[in-house]
């Protein structure tokens, strides 16, 4: 009987660690990344694009879009069993700035984009790029 008490701890026990490590480890979420443009129209006409992205991570592209003032350019991601899930994006606004972004990148928004809905929203603005957790308060992430 103590052979059995002992073997039934011991399962508890790796149970118990298993459980643990899968909840601190969000493989199973799905993540929605969301990019607004937010672009003034400046001397663009408001029915063609005034900006071009372009997102992908090493082993998925996602393409280039191109968007007219207020389109959104989303896409689902989940975290990699390695735990190194990257997604990058180019911007390039006509005719003015180009630059690249991280768009999703695992130590950075694992936590905070489970905030809202599971989503990492940014807004492409004329002084750079900014992010949400709330789709409301918007946080200066990146310049020009």
């Amino acid at each position: 009987m103590g052979n059995l008490e002992t073997v039934a701890l011991q399962l508890l026990l790796v149970f118990s660690l298993l459980h643990l490590s899968f909840a601190k480890i969000n493989w199973f979420y799905n993540y929605h990344i969301h990019i607004r443009n937010d672009l003034p129209l400046l001397n663009s006409p408001p029915d063609q694009p005034n900006l071009f992205l372009h997102c992908r991570s090493k082993n998925r592209d996602i393409g280039e879009k191109p968007m007219l003032k207020g389109q959104d350019y989303t896409w689902d991601t989940k975290i990699n069993l390695l735990h190194t899930t990257l997604f990058f994006c180019n911007a390039r606004w006509v005719g003015r700035k180009r630059m690249s972004f991280d768009a999703f990148t695992v130590g950075r928004d694992e936590q905070r984009c489970l905030h809202y809905h599971n989503s990492c929203m940014w807004s492409v603005r004329e002084d750079g790029i900014y992010f949400s957790q709330n789709n409301a308060t918007w946080e200066y992430s990146y310049r020009w």
